[in-house]
Parts: structure tokens; sequence; C-alpha cells
């Protein structure tokens, strides 16, 4: 009679509950449509230029991001918590991926990007590789990541959803507003956000003032001299 075989019992790997929290409330509608009309760089700024992601390319042609951010924190080259992220994700969510800075595998590529569009997401910033790039340029879905990958990922965890994450050294928080144009991507907590309003309505106006000087094509400028007379030049 033949020995019995041992049946070998599978291990189910499950993502701990406590990692996976539920996703911010929108920021004001009246703050995101103001923010739509101001650059990167004036919001950078006036965050003492220090805050703000850097290190990442724009993968669309040109359409504005703005909107509130939904993170998700991946193992590099993994996307399982994205594929949770997007089923809870709400019309306005930016979707900001935390993948270690790792372009081995993309994370995300034309499929995900396309339901993301049909849930109303507002775009993707990824410190990862995403790929299918040409889809992303011809939708115009705005999507800054670090690099580009044909690999695809793997779909094995963990990660955590909604956690304060990284991107390109920038703390980015669930609920934060994030801005992003042709010059980089910016975030900042909701409750700055009417402060910053004004300190770049401030900007806009000197900075008018200074276009208005150069024009007059005067060598000595008001602008230029009262930098280099603080330095003694």
């Amino acid at each position: 009679m033949p020995p019995r075989q041992r049946k070998t019992k599978k291990t189910k790997v499950t993502t701990p509950a406590s990692a996976l929290h539920s996703a911010p409330p929108l920021a004001p509608s009246h703050l995101v449509d103001a923010f739509a009309a101001v650059v990167t760089p004036h919001i950078s700024d006036n965050l003492q230029r220090l805050s703000g992601v850097t290190g990442l390319q724009r993968f669309h042609r040109g359409r504005k991001l703005v909107g509130t951010a939904m993170t998700v924190k991946a193992r590099p080259g993994d996307n399982l918590l994205i594929y949770k992220a997007l089923t809870e994700i709400q019309p306005g969510h930016v979707l900001v991926i935390d993948g270690a800075g790792d372009t081995t595998n993309a994370l995300v590529g034309e499929l995900i990007m396309l339901y993301a569009i049909e849930r109303g997401c507002a775009g993707f910033v990824i410190d990862g590789a995403i790929r299918d790039t040409a889809a992303f340029h011809e939708a115009d879905f705005p999507c800054h990541a670090r690099g580009v990958s044909h690999r695809g990922p793997y779909k094995l965890g963990p990660g955590a959803l909604n956690v304060p994450v990284t991107v390109g050294g920038q703390v980015v928080m669930p609920g934060d507003i994030v801005v992003g144009d042709e010059d980089g991507v910016v975030n900042f907590p909701v409750a700055d956000a009417e402060r910053l309003l004004a300190a770049v309505r401030a900007t806009e106006q000197a900075e008018a003032a200074i276009k208005a000087e150069i024009a007059t094509g005067a060598r000595e400028q008001k602008w230029l001299a009262k930098v280099l007379s603080a330095h003694g030049l």
C-alpha cells in the first residue's frame, strides 16, 4: 500500500488592515479651482523654495494637474495597493504613489490610466516608472513620474494606503492639495491654501511691475539694483 501524501496548506498573504486607511476628504472646490490658474513656481517661491517634488518627468501634453492627494506606499515594482486605491478613488483625487524611486518595473500603464479616468481621478504623481507613455500623451491625462519601463509590475504587496509618503524627498500627506504643471509638482496642506493664494497674488503683482520695467528698455532697473546692492555690487 503506497504511503499517504501529506497535503500542503497554502498560506494566503494579506496586507495588514491597519495599513489601509479611508480616502481623504476632497479639498474645497473653490480652492482647487483657484490653484488651477496658479503656476507652480509662484507656489514654490512662497513655500520658501524648500518644498515641492523634484526629479519627475511629465508624460502628458499640457493639462494642469490639481486636486487632493490620495496616497499609496508601494513596494518597489509592485502595484497591488494601487489596485486597491483605484476602487476607492473619488473624482478630484490625485493618486500620489511612493514607489521608492525604483524604475525597474512600471507601476501603472494604459489600463490603469483608463480606469482612473473613468473614476474621475485628477492625475498621477509617481515616484517610480510608468509604461504605455504614448497613451498618456494621447489622453493628456496628468501624469508626473520618475521614469519609464516596459517591464510590468508584480501584484504581491505589501503596501499601505492613505499614509504619509515621500516623493523625491518631499513628504505628501493624504488630503494635501497637489498642483502640477510644466515646471513640476508642489503640495501643501489645505489649511495653508488661503495664505498661499494671498501670497501668490502679491508675487504676481510684483512680477507684473518688473515686466513693465523691463519693457522700458532701461539699463538701470530697480529690481536688479535691489539684489545687487544688498551684496555691495
